[in-house]
């Protein structure tokens, strides 16, 4: 464990161009629930995931009743604002503050990267403290409408201020296509990346799984360096079809804070 701490480590600090890509593990130590674990919310709830798939297309269909199930139902994961970031997330805001870590990119939507103190997050489903209209893709807080007021009034949706788009939740539904401008920004930092940490992620939902498969052909046709090191409690299909250079087990709040402490003993 230590020597591939150490391998990651310098992997790190040679880098030009370092970006991390996390998932539900790192959250789930955070006490934010998975949605298909064994105690999952869909697990636990089928008829929630039948809901999930369903919210897109209501959308679409009629903003208001989407709107109006939002403002009224439970939120899907509970409070979110009062989780806190864990180790893993302060690990990895440290990285970016020392110059090393270039952008986190993200398939969770618990906003705890930029509350650990990340500046360069990617919300690659969205973000849960977030509006986007879904027209133009401009982003809104909460806050700028007041939500209340509307459904008590009957006068919801939110339309943008931009372009008069109906604006929607910004989290990315199923049937939904990820934000162009997300999916754009995402795949230019993965190309340009030498050095990728893979956290706490099955690595099986696409396209964000497809990314460390285009930094790596990309990489390997041009010739170019490149490392990815995977923090996960177990192998992935990216472990098993040689996409990674190693693996790292264990818990990304162990591991990644192990990581950041290497770099810094070696940086003093």
């Amino acid at each position: 464990m230590e020597g591939l701490i150490r391998k990651a480590a310098a992997a790190l600090r040679r880098s030009r161009f370092a970006v991390a890509l996390t998932g539900a593990g790192m959250s789930t130590e955070s006490g934010v629930p998975d949605f298909r674990g064994p105690s999952g919310i869909w697990t636990r709830d089928p008829e929630a995931e039948k809901r999930a798939f369903r919210s897109y297309e209501r959308f679409k269909r009629n903003p208001q009743e989407y709107w109006v199930e939002r403002l009224t139902g439970p939120p899907l994961l509970g409070d979110l604002a009062g989780v806190a970031p864990n180790p893993g997330h302060l690990a990895l805001a440290e990285l970016e503050a020392a110059g090393i870590l270039k952008w986190v990119i993200t398939q969770n939507i618990d906003n705890l990267h930029q509350r650990a103190g990340s500046q360069k997050v990617i919300d690659y489903h969205g973000n849960a403290f977030k509006l986007r209209c879904a027209s133009c893709t401009a982003r809104y807080e909460p806050d700028d409408f007041d939500l209340g007021k509307m459904l008590r009034e009957g006068t919801l949706p939110p339309l943008c201020r931009r372009c008069g788009g109906v604006v929607k939740s910004d989290i990315v539904h199923f049937h939904e296509s990820i934000p162009p401008d997300v999916s754009s920004l995402s795949l230019e930092a993965a190309l340009t990346s030498d050095v990728m940490l893979v956290c706490g992620t099955s690595a099986v939902v696409y396209p964000f799984a497809n990314l460390p498969r285009l930094a790596r052909r990309h990489r390997r046709e041009g010739s170019l360096p490149f490392t990815l090191i995977e923090v996960n409690a177990e192998p992935t299909p990216l472990t098993e079809q040689n996409i990674s250079d190693y693996l790292i087990p264990g818990k990304t709040g162990e591991i990644l804070p192990r990581l950041a402490s290497e770099l810094r003993e070696k940086k003093n």
